[in-house]
């Protein structure tokens, strides 16, 4: 290569360069002197010579690091920066390009290279030219905006946020993934990198059925486990089902998690909010709604906290049967109990009437977006067809690391780190209240990664209490976010919040409490 860019194929005289002219015969691009070139029809629109390279247009400077590429790339690189330049609209509609033969010595290159690309471009609709009428960018382009917007639910401009949902991040287990991402694809076969199952790798519903079952206690046929994207998926692949069948409404826990609602409406359900009592789900509001389906938290109701009761578990798989009905269990939190262990899942007591559903968004990470799914036998055929036409499966290879973190025990290592930090960020918490807001009420079990604690009057109305929260940078979500009972989201001096915990460590929990009993103290003194 020269120092002008120019291809050693190009400037060799001992043989015609295939992109330049044949001296043995006329030159169908134009260099024929009995006719014109299409693509010479003269120079190109206000040229301003370039610094070491005179007859260089700084319209063209754009091209310059393309003519500079390695020599087998250089073609494709050509056509891609100009293929940009229009696409971006540095090279806006009607603009005339120069000659091919002038652009190619503006640029150093062969002008078989330039031909190519204004061919390709023009077949492309990229650019359009006439015999005798030169090449010009066509109309055809609109310039697409090139951002990249994040449009994650993180919150932003907070000194701690105390909203609910989120692990610790900063606990997952990197170096054991990455060492069972590297086994996974020394060992991994080709023909498992195709289109896998759609229920999942069979190793790792083999897996999770033999997790489930010794951790959660559920009856975990692999046939009947599905692989998902997170509890999200799982939920939207029974609202498919449900609406399938005939269905029009779901039940739902209310107060409860306000993310099942929206998942249901967007496979065509409507979603009843059910009220709760001390037990769980309020059988009488139940029974007299009509409905078939459910939506339940019984291990940890979200948020209330509370552990459905022995009897209430009963009467809720009693109202299934007499009515064939289904219930969907979200076990998003079940492994995190710090009291005793963890209540067993609803789905062991009658797997035919019990869609189980959980995820490792809590105790791994959610940005993994792996989750599962265990249904009746007399729905698994739909379940499973619905998530071949929704993405023809999850990802093969995040799936075997995973079956192999379940089956080496790295995720029962995980499990119990993260309980362990878990429980004393709980204890920081709530050791935080009652120094900084002596007679705070925390109701629910010792359990999961939130707790809903009502502060003790005078913190004036919830709406100014989240005023003053949010101005001292203090990110909050009340209880009544999570109702749809208007009465529920009456100011009448009682606040009461869902505490996220996990995330956060005792310090930053510490901290949170106290700028936020300042924040209160101000509001006060600004009151008096």
């Amino acid at each position: 290569m020269t120092s002008s860019g120019t291809n050693p194929a190009d400037t060799d005289p001992g043989r015609p360069n295939p992109g330049d002219t044949d001296p043995g015969r006329p030159d169908p691009g134009g260099t024929d002197p009995g006719r014109p070139d299409p693509g010479d029809t003269g120079p190109a629109t206000g040229p301003v010579p370039e610094e070491g390279r005179p007859g260089a247009s700084a319209a063209w400077e754009l091209l310059l690091p393309a003519a500079s590429a390695p020599a087998r790339r250089r073609g494709r690189a050509l056509q891609s920066a100009l293929r940009d330049a229009v696409r971006s609209g540095r090279l806006p509609a009607g603009t005339r390009l120069p000659a091919s033969r002038e652009l190619a010595s503006d640029l150093g290159v062969s002008r078989g290279l330039v031909t190519e690309a204004y061919e390709q471009l023009t077949a492309e609709s990229y650019l359009r030219s006439g015999r005798g009428a030169g090449t010009w960018v066509s109309g055809t382009v609109r310039p697409a905006a090139r951002t990249a917007r994040d449009l994650s639910p993180r919150a932003s401009g907070f000194q701690v946020d105390f909203r609910p949902g989120t692990p610790d991040l900063a606990l997952f287990p990197r170096s054991a993934w990455a060492a069972a991402h590297r086994t996974v694809l020394d060992r991994l076969p080709h023909s498992a990198l195709g289109y896998p199952d759609p229920r999942g790798l069979p190793e790792l519903r083999m897996a999770l059925a033999s997790l489930l079952a010794r951790r959660r206690g559920v009856v975990a046929d692999p046939e009947r486990v599905v692989v998902c994207s997170g509890v999200a998926q799982a939920t939207t692949l029974l609202g498919f089902v449900l609406r399938g069948r005939g269905e029009t409404t779901v039940g739902a826990e209310d107060p409860g998690s306000p993310e099942h609602a929206s998942l249901f409406a967007s496979t065509g359900l409507t979603t009843l909010p059910l009220p709760l009592d001390d037990e769980g789900l309020a059988l009488e509001p139940l029974l007299r709604s009509g409905v078939r389906a459910v939506v339940t938290t019984p291990a940890h109701q979200f948020p209330t906290g509370i552990a459905y009761s022995a009897d209430r578990r009963g009467a809720l798989l009693d109202w299934a049967r007499s009515t064939s009905g289904v219930i969907m269990e979200d076990d998003y939190d079940g492994d995190f109990r710090y009291d005793r262990a963890p209540v067993g899942a609803l789905q062991g007591l009658d797997p035919e009437h019990v869609v189980y559903t959980g995820s490792v968004s809590k105790s791994l990470a959610p940005g993994l977006r792996l989750g599962w799914l265990i249904a009746p036998a007399s729905m698994t055929d739909e379940i499973v067809a619905r998530k071949r036409t929704m993405d023809l499966g999850n990802p093969s290879v995040d799936q075997a690391v995973l079956a192999d973190f379940v089956s080496g025990g790295g995720y029962d290592r995980q499990l119990r780190r993260c309980q362990r930090a878990y429980r004393e960020r709980r204890d920081a918490l709530t050791g935080a209240l009652a120094a900084y807001f002596p007679g705070t009420q925390v109701s629910g079990i010792s359990a999961g990664l939130h707790i809903i604690a009502r502060l003790p009057e005078p913190c004036g109305s919830q709406g100014d209490f989240l005023r003053r929260a949010a101005a001292a940078g203090i990110a909050l979500r009340p209880l009544s976010d999570c109702t749809a009972d208007d009465a529920d989201a009456v100011d009448d001096g009682t606040v009461r919040l869902v505490l996220g915990y996990a995330h956060l460590a005792p310090a930053a929990l510490q901290n949170g409490v106290r700028l936020l009993a300042e924040a209160v103290r101000r509001g006060r003194t600004a009151g008096a």
